[in-house]
C-alpha cells in the first residue's frame, strides 16, 4: 500500500512502480459519482527522472482541480462558467484553449500533442476542454460587455481612481447601449458585416445627412463604432479565436483637415483688469479660488491643481513647487493624463500664496474636475468675467503659454512646464527647479494680495 503524504509533500500524488513514476490521486468523495475514474486517477508519467515526474505531477493535479470544479459547475446552468472552467483547465495542462473549428484549421501537430497529453483514461470534460468542444454560450452584446469589464479589461483600469473607472465604463457604455438601440442586443457571435454596415450607415446619415445640417461630428461616430470594435475584438481574444474576422473593421470616418478649434486666451489686459481685480473673484467659494489662482499662474490643468495631495505640495523647499504625479496607493490610485504630464512646477507669486492657504490640497474638488470646471465657468459667466463666448476657465492655460512665448521662454521648456510631449528622447530634467522658479518669475501675473 502506497505511503499517503500531506497535500503539501514535495512528492504527493507520485508513485514508484516498476521503475517508473505514476500519478495517483483519490476523487474527493462528493465527486465519486461525477467522475468516471472513481475511486482513484492512476496516469503512468512515462519517466523516472523525479524532477519531471514532479513537474508533469504539477499539470495534472492543477488539471484535476480545474476539472472537478467544472463537474460541479456543469451541475449549473452558467454555459459561460463551463467554457471559463474549460479555459483554466486546458491552460493547466500547458495548452491555450481553442474552439475545436479553429483546431481543425491549425496544424496537425498541435492536435496531436493534445490527443497524446490526454491519454487513454481522460475523462469526458476534459476531452472536450482540450479539443475545444465546450459548447460556446449564447452572449449578448451587453452581457459581453459585463464580462470585458470583469474579466478582460482589469488591467487597463487597475491605476485609475473610483471616479476614473466610472467615466472609462460609462463612456464605453454609452455606445454599447446606442448599438443595441439601433441594431439590437444581438448574440456577439452573431454580429455580421451587414449589422455592423448598417450601424455605420445610421451614424453616416448624421455626420452626412442626405438634407439638413449634420448633427454629430465624425469623432463621436468614430468612437461609438471604435467601442464595439474593441469589445468585439477583445472578447473572442479572450475566448481563443483572436483571428476571428472583425466585422467593424476598417468602419470609420474621416476627419475633417480643418485644424481642432480650440478655447482662445484671456488677453493680459482681461487677466489683470477683471479677473484680478479685486472683489472680481470674492465671491467664489474659496477652494475654487485658490485652484484658479494656481492654475492661472502655473498653466496646470484645472485637473491637475484639483488632485493634488499633501505629498506632492511641498512648500518647505528652497524652491516652492508642486508635483504633478501619479497617485499609486492601492487603495486610492489615480491616473494622469499622459506621461509626458508628469513634472514639477515651482510656485511664485498669487500660486504659491494660494497653495499656502490649502497645504493639504483641496478635498472639496479631488477627483471632481467636471463639477469644478462646470461651477467655475458658471461663476464666470455670471460674472460677466468671460472676455467672449469662446472662452472657458481652460482658456487660462493658453494664456500663460503665450505669456511664455512672448517672454522668449525656451520651447522645450515651455513644453515640460505645461506638460507638453518633447519631439526628442527625455534624456533629463529638463532643468532645475531653481531654473524653472525664474522663469515662472518672468512670466508671473501681477496681483493684489487681497484677492488670494
Amino acid at each position: 500500500m502506497a505511503k499517503r503524504r500531506g497535500r503539501n509533500h514535495q512528492d504527493r500524488f507520485i508513485i514508484l512502480r516498476g521503475g517508473l513514476y505514476q500519478y495517483r490521486r483519490r476523487v474527493p468523495t462528493e465527486l465519486l459519482p461525477l467522475d468516471k475514474r472513481s475511486p482513484e486517477v492512476r496516469i503512468s508519467l512515462k519517466t523516472a527522472d523525479l524532477a519531471k515526474a514532479r513537474a508533469l505531477r504539477d499539470r495534472y493535479e492543477q488539471a484535476d482541480n480545474e476539472l472537478w470544479a467544472s463537474l460541479l459547475a456543469e451541475e449549473g446552468d452558467d454555459p459561460w462558467a463551463k467554457l471559463e472552467v474549460a479555459q483554466r483547465l486546458v491552460r493547466a495542462m500547458g495548452f491555450d484553449y481553442r474552439p475545436l473549428h479553429k483546431l481543425a484549421e491549425g496544424p496537425l501537430e498541435d492536435i496531436m500533442q493534445r490527443i497524446e497529453a490526454l491519454g487513454s483514461d481522460a475523462s469526458k470534460p476534459v476531452v472536450s476542454a482540450v479539443l475545444g468542444a465546450v459548447e460556446q454560450p449564447l452572449v449578448t452584446i451587453r452581457k459581453a460587455f459585463d464580462i470585458y469589464v470583469e474579466k478582460i479589461a482589469p488591467h487597463e483600469i487597475a491605476g485609475k481612481s473610483a471616479t476614473q473607472k466610472h467615466r472609462w465604463k460609462n463612456s464605453k457604455l454609452r455606445s454599447v447601449i446606442h448599438f443595441i438601440e439601433v441594431i439590437g442586443n444581438l448574440d456577439i457571435q452573431a454580429i455580421t458585416r451587414a449589422d455592423a454596415r448598417k450601424y455605420y450607415d445610421f451614424w453616416m446619415g448624421r455626420i452626412a445627412p442626405k438634407e439638413g445640417s449634420p448633427t454629430h461630428s465624425p469623432d463621436i461616430g468614430n468612437r461609438r463604432l471604435g467601442d464595439i470594435a474593441g469589445l468585439y475584438e477583445a472578447y473572442f481574444e479572450h475566448l481563443g479565436e483572436g483571428d476571428r474576422p472583425n466585422p467593424f473593421d476598417r468602419l470609420r470616418f474621416k476627419r475633417k483637415s480643418m485644424k481642432r478649434r480650440k478655447r482662445p486666451p484671456f488677453s493680459h489686459k482681461w487677466i489683470t483688469d477683471k479677473l484680478l481685480a479685486p472683489g472680481a473673484l470674492a465671491s467664489m467659494n474659496a477652494s475654487a479660488r485658490a485652484i484658479f489662482l494656481v492654475a492661472a499662474n502655473t498653466g496646470a490643468r484645472l485637473s491637475e491643481v484639483a488632485n493634488l495631495v499633501p505629498e506632492r505640495i511641498v512648500l518647505d523647499h528652497d524652491v516652492p513647487h508642486i508635483k504633478i504625479e501619479p497617485d499609486e496607493d492601492p487603495e486610492d490610485p489615480r491616473e494622469i493624463k499622459t506621461e509626458t504630464s508628469i513634472r514639477a512646477i515651482p510656485l511664485v507669486g498669487m500660486a504659491l500664496d494660494a497653495m499656502k492657504k490649502f497645504p493639504n490640497g483641496f478635498d472639496r474638488y479631488r477627483d471632481k474636475g467636471n463639477s469644478l470646471s462646470a461651477a467655475v465657468n458658471k461663476y464666470l459667466k455670471e460674472n460677466k468675467l468671460l472676455e467672449t463666448d469662446r472662452h472657458s476657465f481652460y482658456s487660462l492655460r493658453h494664456s500663460f503659454e503665450d505669456r511664455m512665448k512672448n517672454a522668449k521662454v525656451d520651447s522645450e521648456l515651455r513644453k515640460i512646464l505645461m506638460g507638453h510631449s518633447l519631439d526628442r528622447p527625455d534624456y533629463g530634467e529638463g532643468g532645475s527647479l531653481k531654473l524653472r522658479q525664474e522663469t515662472m518669475e518672468t512670466v508671473a501675473l501681477p496681483y493684489d494680495p487681497s484677492i488670494v
